[in-house]
C-alpha cells in the first residue's frame, strides 16, 4: 500500500485530479483500475484524492492502462517524482500542524491569494516581533519558547514567496480591528507593523484594503479565510477556512463562488488602496 503522508503538495492534487480524468477517458471505474494493480479500489481512491503519495510503479501501470501514449507517460512520471518530494516546510514539522501543511502548499503554488483577516495582521506581512508577540498571546499548553521560535521561524520562511521569482498577487482585506488591537505593550512593535504595511502596499503584487468600522457589517463578519487561484488549469480555486482546532480546505464550485462573492462586496465597500494607505499613516501615529 502506498504511504501516507502528513498532506499532499499542490503537485500531488494536479496529478491525482489528472489520474481520474485519464481513468474516466479511458471508461473505467475505480473497482477496474484496482484489479490492474491488484489492490484494493480505495487505493485508487487515495491516489486520485492526493490522500497518498503517488507510487510510481503504479502510475506507470496505470497510464498504460489508459492508453497513455509513451512521450506523456514520461512526462507525467517525471512530474509525479517532482511532486513526492517533501515541500520546504516539511523541515518544521515538529510544529506544523497537519492541517495547516496543505495551506502553505496552496500558498506556495497559487498566483492570486485573496483573504479576509479580521484579527490581527495577515501572517505574510507580519514582522518578526509582531508574529512572535502573536504568537506568544495565543499559546495554550505546554508550548514553550522554542517553540514559539520554531512557528516564528517558519512563518517568515512563508513570506519568501512574495519576495522571489514572479511572486503571487497578494489581496487582502484586512478588518480595522487589526489596527487597532495592539499585541504587545512596546509601541515599537505596532509602529514597526504599520511600517512594514506602508512599504508593502507599494509592491504592485500586493492589494492592501482596510474594512472600516463606519461602514458597518459585512458578509466575512464571521471569520477568516483565504482564496487560492493556481496557473494549472487542473487545479480549482480552493478556499481555506481555519477554526480552533483545524481548517477546512473547500473546492466545490458553489462553496468557492460564494466565497469570492463575499470578497468581491467587501472589496467594493472597504476602504481604497490609496484610503488604506492614509489609515495605516494614522495609526502609525498613535502608536
Amino acid at each position: 500500500m502506498s504511504e501516507r503522508r502528513p498532506a499532499p503538495t499542490v503537485g500531488q492534487v494536479v496529478l491525482g485530479r489528472r489520474l481520474q480524468e485519464l481513468r474516466e477517458r479511458a471508461g473505467l471505474k475505480r473497482e477496474e483500475a484496482a484489479r490492474v494493480l491488484r489492490v484494493a479500489p480505495a487505493t485508487v481512491r487515495r491516489m486520485e484524492m492526493a490522500e497518498v503519495a503517488l507510487k510510481i510503479p503504479y502510475v506507470q501501470v496505470l497510464l498504460t492502462t489508459y492508453g497513455v501514449a509513451p512521450d506523456e507517460l514520461a512526462a507525467f512520471v517525471g512530474l509525479a517524482e517532482e511532486a513526492n518530494q517533501p515541500g520546504w516546510w516539511q523541515r518544521f514539522h515538529d510544529v506544523l500542524p497537519e492541517w495547516f501543511s496543505m495551506h502553505v502548499s496552496l500558498e506556495g503554488a497559487a498566483r492570486l491569494i485573496r483573504s479576509y483577516e479580521p484579527h490581527f495582521v495577515p501572517g505574510l506581512l507580519q514582522t518578526e516581533d509582531y508574529a512572535r508577540a502573536v504568537l506568544e498571546a495565543g499559546t495554550v499548553g505546554q508550548t514553550g519558547p522554542d517553540a514559539i521560535e520554531r512557528h516564528v521561524a517558519l512563518r517568515m520562511n512563508r513570506q519568501g514567496l512574495l519576495t522571489g521569482e514572479n511572486p503571487p498577487h497578494l489581496w487582502v482585506i484586512m478588518d480595522e480591528t487589526a489596527l487597532r488591537r495592539p499585541v504587545s505593550i512596546d509601541g515599537k512593535v505596532m509602529r514597526d507593523q504599520m511600517d512594514r504595511l506602508l512599504e508593502e502596499v507599494e509592491h504592485d503584487h500586493i492589494t492592501l484594503q482596510v474594512a472600516e468600522f463606519a461602514n458597518g457589517p459585512h458578509p466575512g463578519t464571521y471569520t477568516s479565510f483565504a482564496l487560492f487561484r493556481f496557473a494549472e488549469p487542473e487545479l480549482p480555486d480552493m478556499v481555506y477556512s481555519e477554526y480552533v482546532s483545524g481548517a477546512l480546505y473547500l473546492d466545490s464550485r458553489i462553496e468557492v463562488a460564494l466565497h469570492l462573492e463575499v470578497l468581491d462586496h467587501m472589496s467594493a465597500h472597504a476602504a481604497s488602496a490609496q484610503r488604506t494607505k492614509q489609515i495605516l499613516q494614522e495609526f502609525r501615529a498613535r502608536f
